[in-house]
């Protein structure tokens, strides 16, 4: 596969989500969430999910996970996807530097 499949892929994806999403929870998930509105003080669980959402991809992005999984599935890191999809390329981008030169977070979200 390839950065285009990627691409559309994720393109598909997003356009399959609607703005509701019915997720079943099992018994730990429902624990798990009455602890978190329980601390957070909050009945909103759709804002809970949101940052549970953010958070797992934070946490991936952070520990190359992601980067991992696209290269197996994809042959493309998360920067060649970010530069692909800002219309520049990897290298015009990079200009010679290595991942991981610009500190411990490589991307601001």
């Amino acid at each position: 596969m390839s950065l285009d499949d990627l691409s559309d892929d994720v393109e598909s994806a997003y356009s399959d989500f609607n703005d509701e999403q019915s997720v079943s929870l099992d018994r730990e998930t429902r624990h798990e969430l009455a602890m978190l509105s329980a601390a957070f003080g909050t009945d909103d669980t759709d804002e809970l999910l949101r940052r549970a959402v953010h958070l797992l991809f934070q946490t991936t992005v952070d520990r190359g996970t992601l980067d991992f999984h696209l290269r197996q599935g994809y042959d493309v890191t998360y920067d060649e996807y970010l530069y692909a999809t800002s219309n520049n390329t990897y290298n015009d981008q990079n200009a010679g530097n290595l991942p991981g030169d610009d500190g411990p977070r490589r991307y601001q979200f």
